[in-house]
């Protein structure tokens, strides 16, 4: 079951690159993807977000889940399965960009947009602004698996990971507001 898995991942991957790869998207995709290193994009955008009175919580917020994120992601899971890179692996898988990081599972990028991505899918103020996160947040995680450093199991376990972290600081929030609401309302009688 592994072993086939393992090849529908290398499949997919070769897919990509025989009929959806191209010069016009790559010159888009492979910069995009580099946005991504080390959560760049997604902590410039919420540290932004701190300045504004509208968005400091959706980038406080997304701040807290991808820290959470990173811990699970590159800190405990990679290291553990120690997956290497497809283009290791598959043969024939040519990839557009380099990675320093040996290991595959899962996907760091993807875990860090989702993490922000479903953060701010729950507090931005603009309705654009929530649909243009998670717009982003999969085209990350699809620029991944277009340059060939990742598998789709990669992806897809990122993508779960970011978003069980922004669930887990959303409601670690909501708990917090909670009991400091019942505090107040406490001191008040």
């Amino acid at each position: 079951m592994f072993d086939a898995l393992l090849q529908l991942d290398g499949n997919i991957l070769l897919w990509i690159q025989e009929y959806v790869r191209s010069t016009s998207l790559s010159v888009v995709l492979a910069p995009y993807t580099m946005l991504g290193d080390a959560g760049l994009m997604w902590i410039t955008l919420s540290l932004a977000m701190l300045c504004f009175r509208k968005t400091r919580k959706a980038g406080a917020l997304a701040l807290c889940a991808m820290a959470l994120g990173m811990v699970v992601t590159n800190l405990t899971i990679k290291p553990l399965v120690s997956r290497p890179r497809p283009w290791l692996v598959v043969e024939g898988l040519g990839h557009i960009v380099e990675e320093n990081d040996p290991n595959s599972f899962p996907s760091g990028h993807t875990c860090a947009a989702f993490a922000a991505g479903m953060i701010w899918l729950r507090t931005l103020p603009w309705r654009w602004g929530r649909i243009t996160a998670v717009v982003l947040a999969a085209l990350m995680g699809l620029s991944r698996l277009y340059v060939g450093v990742h598998y789709p199991s990669d992806v897809l376990a990122g993508a779960v990971i970011g978003a069980l972290c922004a669930w887990a600081v959303w409601n670690a929030y909501q708990i917090y507001k909670g009991s400091k609401t019942n505090l107040k309302n406490a001191e008040e009688r």
